[in-house]
């Protein structure tokens, strides 16, 4: 079955915005979604992916190369022809392997042929599309370091087993999880670019919505995605006028200097939130058709941007999203 249509998830608007951002900009670095059991976390990802324009890759590649100079010496293609595929979307269990997400030898070969051949894994799939983890925070410590260095370098290197392999891998990293579960590691909480969180709808009007839309994908899915079929391509559209709208966005001083202070009044770690706050805020004004980076751009960026690069302070039991909010408006006022 097809997966459910992005447009037809009722409510958690910041949760699709933010997925969005990143299809228009996926240097923003990625979504973390923290929030409750059952709240659409895991479908919206794979609708993301139903959604996203196509893009361009040399056939066969497994790194999805664009051009033929890139793709990989042990590829061993026989082809250059461009084809249009869907934007991959990965999943990464928890349980995967350290050779399952960076590849290793191909055994089969080795044993039948005697070649030392490589496999590649799932990082070679998602360059230039999405990696997905559900439950990040319970990920182990030794495929979070891995992670790290790749989303660093944008390169996943191998080195074992007698091989000695290099490729590109870059992918916006898309993450969700229950924070009663665990926390995620600092260092790997730096590496998204945007955090939301969700929630159940508290009035009876949206769960009764979401009911009837589930009821009709799973029993009158024709009728369903042929409803939803048109919105879905309305926003992929919007997302391919907005990337090229991004190149003649202009953003003046004034913009630049209120992200600075807003990051400064927050006290925000490093200067990491100040260059994802920019960028998803250009992104959004991009997705606004609008010509001009604003205040009212960075207003509706900055809790997506900031509320997981703040330093705790144990006393504020309002949380990081409403602070952020709180200081947004009186240094933005």
């Amino acid at each position: 079955m097809t997966p459910f249509p992005f447009s037809a998830i009722v409510g958690q608007d910041e949760m699709k915005q933010a997925m969005i951002l990143t299809a228009i900009d996926a240097s923003i670095g990625g979504v973390l979604v923290f929030g409750d059991r059952g709240t659409g976390k895991s479908t919206a990802v794979r609708a993301l992916a139903a959604l996203l324009p196509p893009i361009n890759a040399i056939k066969g590649c497994p790194v999805n190369s664009e051009r033929a100079e890139n793709v990989p010496d042990w590829a061993m293609l026989d082809t250059k022809a461009l084809h249009e595929t869907p934007t991959p979307v990965v999943d990464l269990p928890l349980g995967a392997t350290e050779d399952r997400v960076t590849g290793a030898l191909d055994i089969e070969k080795a044993l039948t042929k005697g070649e030392k051949a490589f496999q590649p894994g799932l990082l070679a799939r998602a360059n230039r599309g999405y990696l997905y983890i559900d439950e990040v925070n319970l990920l182990e410590d030794h495929i979070v370091d891995l992670l790290l260095d790749v989303a660093q370098s944008g390169e996943n290197v191998v080195e074992r087993e007698g091989l000695s392999i290099r490729h590109p891998a870059r992918f916006v990293l898309v993450g969700s999880g229950n924070p009663e579960e665990g926390e995620l590691r600092p260092q790997l909480l730096d590496r998204f670019g945007l955090s939301v969180e969700v929630a159940s709808p508290k009035d009876i009007a949206t769960r009764v919505e979401v009911m009837k839309r589930r009821d009709a994908f799973e029993n009158d899915n024709a009728a369903f995605m042929l409803r939803w079929q048109a919105e879905d391509a309305a926003i992929r559209d919007r997302i391919l006028t907005a990337r090229k709208a991004l190149t003649r966005l202009t953003t003046p001083e004034k913009a630049l200097h209120d992200v600075a202070a807003l990051c400064l009044a927050l006290g925000s770690d490093g200067l990491r939130g100040e260059l994802t706050l920019l960028k998803a805020a250009r992104a959004f004004a991009a997705w606004r058709d609008d010509t001009a980076l604003t205040r009212a751009h960075i207003r509706a960026a900055a809790p997506m941007a900031l509320r997981h690069r703040l330093r705790r302070d144990p006393l504020d039991e309002a949380g990081s999203g409403t602070r952020v909010i709180r200081v947004v408006e009186e240094v933005l006022a």
